[in-house]
């Protein structure tokens, strides 16, 4: 075994590395952007070099500065994590040609699955069953329209080069084609510097199964079963679990082994993935499922194979780099259920939007039977350079029920303020029952997405216990002045609505959507009661200084409750809920209905309005670039619009404003 890995990537998955090449006596050095000099893993590492400044270009995805960076501190070995230069064939190449020993497979298995195209004429030669499509060198806009059209739609249009998502669209009859195989390859280009497309044959009702393999230099390769990533937004995995969810073990056999041939195919070395998409529309079935890509490194979600064999994956990893061999195929079991979350910096509520800034705090699970792979600390940033993950959050149960019920309560402890998240779109997709029961493919988010983004209903649901959290607080505050003064604190010297011989009269207002409302609650000695039409439901509160648990009627609830200048903040179930005070000064909501602004720095790549144009509610104004994606930003509302402050090409900051509509009452005149 190598004595020293510098570990060319950063965040979660270098802390993640770190933590096993420590345990096995090995010397940690981590590199860094100036944008996380003082980073978890760095600060952790035994040795850290800077490479330079914050965009990825010039740091982590520089190739020389990194091999400087190894030789100048004797590294042995260099893990690339994943992302960066994880499956860049010429970065293996360099770290062969300077001695150093590349924790992964060789170039040429790269080589030859980093093109999607390629990769799938190598395993169609192997036997292994492929989706229908076009992967030809003719990238004419006419031939793939006329592809297309052959292949039938719906239909995917891939980025060659991709990989997570970029580059990728769905196209549903031929008037979407050409739009979508536009921005397609801007997206392509922009995230790898490569524009060709493939186009593939879209399965309805498909799931995503990946097999994790490993093979060494003797030769061997090997499996460990499969994992479940259907649960996907914007074509990114979102929950994964393993095994998959109703999987018949004759159909487990087949693809597994399709995945060892795949791996033997390229003569595979390291931690693989082979991933396929399968017929979900019924019963999955051996001739149900067609090999989609091969990645080249280790995966976000490997934690849940690594929770249901046992295994360290990343010490296997530098076990097989140092020359060891991976163990027989019938060494390894599978045992109960595992699920991982990725916990996002992102805004549901606005298309899955990254949500940059400082993480002013942050709380995420520590129970011991949840496992947390995190890259950030309370006082750290979100930046708009970097994947927007703040955690992964892993569990691991006996069965598929217990693995769900667990990773639930895991994910509506996380309480995080400075950056939206989410947490509490998790804990909702966690709670449906289709969910629940498995019923799962890789559109499960497109068809719920109203219900599963729905802050607003949060907030609905969550107002009664914010009025009774804010009585509570009110009169502990009232008694404590009471007791102070030395005042009489008798029913007749109260003024919070006191009764004889009834309820007082009590209500708390909120601003809600810009709107004055008020919760009507009542109180006695047993409790708050909550009126609603002719109903009243009884909420019992137990509060301890910021913390709080209780019952809504029959449901129960806990989470924490912090008091600001404009209000109270609920930390529950996954969501950061504000609750706003009447006397704060709150923005214009109207006026700031008709503005358009960049929800965070990018690049506009197109402004497809002008001062002057009517236009419809959710038509898109602008697209705009942010790292590496294009979103899409439309009209909140129908009107006019009154000014363009933005240009194709140009750079934007966050909350810049780019369009403005005429107010209301002008469209009318």
């Amino acid at each position: 075994m190598f004595k020293s890995l510098l570990i060319a990537n950063r965040g979660e998955i270098a802390r993640r590395i770190a933590r096993t090449a420590r345990s096995m006596g090995v010397r940690v050095i981590a590199v860094y952007s100036d944008e996380d000099a003082d980073a978890p893993h760095v600060l952790e590492a035994d040795e850290a070099v800077r490479i330079g400044p914050a965009a990825p270009r010039e740091s982590y995805l520089n190739v020389e500065v990194i091999l400087d960076a190894a030789r100048q501190t004797g590294a042995e070995a260099i893990h690339p994590g994943y992302g960066f230069l994880s499956e860049n064939a010429e970065f293996a190449e360099a770290c062969q040609k300077a001695g150093i020993v590349f924790v992964g497979p060789p170039p040429s298995a790269i080589r030859a699955m980093g093109r999607k195209d390629e990769a799938k004429k190598i395993m169609d030669e192997a036997g292994v069953p492929i989706t229908p499509g076009y992967m030809g060198d003719d990238q004419s806009d006419d031939r793939l329209a006329k592809e297309a059209e052959s292949i039938g739609y719906p239909l995917l249009i891939k980025a060659v080069s991709g990989g997570g998502g970029k580059g990728m669209r769905r196209v549903n009859e031929t008037s979407e084609f050409q739009p979508a195989l536009e921005a397609a390859r801007r997206e392509a280009s922009s995230a790898f510097g490569d524009d060709r497309v493939l186009l593939e044959k879209f399965i309805e009702n498909p799931r995503h199964v990946e097999v994790q393999i490993f093979g060494d230099g003797q030769g061997n390769a090997i499996h460990l079963f499969e994992r479940d990533c259907s649960l996907q937004r914007r074509h990114q995995k979102v929950i994964e679990e393993a095994p998959a969810p109703a999987m018949p073990q004759h159909v487990r056999t087949a693809i597994c082994a399709a995945a060892v041939d795949a791996a033997k195919a390229v003569g595979y070395e390291n931690a693989g993935t082979v991933e396929f998409i399968a017929d979900g529309s019924g019963d999955l079935r051996e001739d149900g499922f067609w090999f989609m890509e091969m990645n080249t490194r280790l995966q976000v979600e490997h934690p849940v194979t690594e929770m249901v064999t046992g295994m360290d994956l990343v010490e296997l990893q530098l076990q097989v780099a140092a020359g060891g061999s991976v163990p027989p195929q019938d060494e390894i079991r599978l045992n109960g259920h595992a699920m991982e979350a990725r916990l996002y910096a992102e805004d549901p509520s606005t298309g899955f939007l990254p949500s940059t800034g400082d993480l002013d705090w942050l709380r995420l699970p520590e129970a011991d039977d949840v496992r947390v792979d995190s890259g950030v600390e309370e006082g750290g940033k979100v930046s708009i350079h970097y994947d927007p993950m703040i955690a992964k959050i892993i569990v691991h149960g006996p069965n598929r029920e217990a693995a769900v019920a667990r990773l639930t309560e895991a994910v509506e402890a996380v309480e995080v303020l400075g950056v939206k998240t989410n947490a509490g779109f998790l804990a909702r997709t966690l709670r449906r029952p289709e969910f629940m029961r498995g019923a799962v493919d890789t559109g499960f988010i497109a068809q719920h997405i109203d219900a599963l983004s729905d802050t607003a209903r949060q907030i609905e649901a969550a107002a009664p216990i914010a009025a009774a959290l804010s009585l509570d607080i009110r009169e502990e505050r009232a008694l404590g002045r009471a007791v102070a003064a030395g005042e009489d604190n008798s029913p007749w010297s109260r003024m919070d609505g006191f009764r004889v011989n009834l309820r007082p009269r009590l209500g708390v207002s909120f601003l809600i959507d810009g709107e004055r409302r008020e919760i009507p609650v009542t109180a006695s000695e047993d409790g708050y009661f909550w009126r609603h039409g002719e109903d009243e439901t009884p909420i019992w509160i137990d509060r301890d200084e910021e913390w709080f648990e209780g019952q809504v009627g029959d449901e129960p609830v806990q989470g924490r409750v912090l008091e600001t200048e404009e209000g109270l903040i609920l930390l529950y179930r996954g969501e950061s809920l504000r609750f706003v005070s009447p006397r704060a000064k709150v923005e214009d909501a109207a006026e700031a209905e008709g503005q358009i602004e960049a929800p965070m720095p990018g690049k506009v790549l197109e402004v497809r309005v002008k001062e002057g144009d009517s236009v419809t509610k959710g038509q898109t104004l602008v697209i705009l670039e942010a790292m590496k994606m294009e979103q899409s930003l439309t009209a909140p509302r129908d009107g006019v619009v009154e000014s363009v402050s933005a240009e194709a090409g140009e750079q934007v900051s966050e909350g810049q404003i780019l369009v403005a509509l005429a107010e209301e009452a002008e469209e009318a005149a």
